[in-house]
């Protein structure tokens, strides 16, 4: 009887035993499972952390770095106003060498890129002088200016100026443009014109336009050629006998000299004026002639 009980209670451990290893085999293999499911997930999570937002936060931070040279570029780049400005000069020089420094001046105009536009030449007792208008480019003209005033003679004027007609260029030319587009709606008009009446109406605000259009192109290309091409105006001279100086003091004689000559001539003029109108005179004397016989006759037949 104790053999049996005995025999029950080691069946019921083993029974006890083996179910507890089958639970810790299922539990291992759940554990397992879970593992195995649990690590695609993971790999998401990692990739995800590839592409999270802290790798667009590091792009973030060098796009700055990327854009600073533009940046940094942007004040050392200089705006193209295309400004407009007219410069002269007016200068006044006594040399010791005419022909020398004719001859400098003459080649400094093809040397600066420019040409003599005006010369005008004289020559008294007292100096020779020579008066030149010479263009230069508007990037050449404060070295030719520099260059023509450099040398060894002396500087009796030097005068520089400058006009910035950069808003007259601009309105001109904003004008203009508008003056082209109402130019082109009238020309739309003209050819809705139903009669000769309004065409000749239309015809008449084109013309009208079309001057005001060819008016604000031509102030548009001087406005460019002036500002293109700077002006300097050169006077110089050279003494060739300091006691024959001019002076404004006129004396007697010469006066006296003068108005004999002047009133000679005005008495030429006039009798040369009377020849070219000897005609009339002739007609007026006869006329004159025939009023007066006829009032004698009338005072004289009273009497009778």
């Amino acid at each position: 009887m104790k053999q049996l009980l005995f025999a029950g209670i080691a069946f019921l451990l083993l029974a006890i035993s083996c179910n507890q290893a089958s639970e810790k085999e299922s539990l291992q293999t759940a554990t397992i499972a879970d593992v195995k499911l649990e690590a695609p997930v993971s790999d998401t999570a990692a990739l995800a952390f590839e592409q999270s937002p802290a790798i667009p936060g590091e792009e973030k931070q060098e796009e700055p770095k990327k854009q600073s040279p533009k940046t940094s570029q942007s004040p050392e780049s200089k705006p193209d106003w295309n400004k407009k400005i007219i410069k002269t000069a007016a200068l006044n020089v006594e040399v010791k060498d005419y022909a020398k420094f004719n001859q400098l001046v003459h080649s400094s105009a093809s040397r600066f890129g420019g040409y003599i536009a005006d010369e005008l030449q004289s020559e008294t007792e007292y100096k020779i002088e020579n008066t030149i208008v010479m263009k230069v480019p508007v990037d050449q003209f404060q070295s030719a200016v520099d260059f023509l005033t450099s040398g060894d003679g002396k500087i009796n004027e030097k005068k520089i100026s400058s006009e910035d007609v950069t808003t007259q260029f601009v309105d001109t030319k904003s004008r203009l443009e508008a003056k082209k587009q109402v130019r082109l709606r009238y020309l739309d008009l003209l050819k809705q014109a139903k009669n000769m009446e309004e065409i000749l109406q239309v015809q008449s605000e084109i013309n009208d336009i079309q001057e005001e259009i060819e008016s604000a192109a031509g102030r548009i290309n001087y406005l460019s050629n002036a500002s293109a091409m700077s002006t300097i105006n050169l006077t110089y001279y050279q003494v060739i006998n300091a006691s024959a100086k001019d002076t404004d003091t006129v004396s007697f004689w010469e006066k006296t000299k003068y108005a004999f000559l002047s009133g000679w001539h005005g008495l030429v003029e006039v009798l040369i004026g009377l020849l070219n109108i000897w005609p009339l005179a002739l007609i007026a004397a006869i006329v004159v002639w025939t009023i007066k016989r006829s009032v004698f006759k009338k005072v004289k037949s009273p009497q009778a």
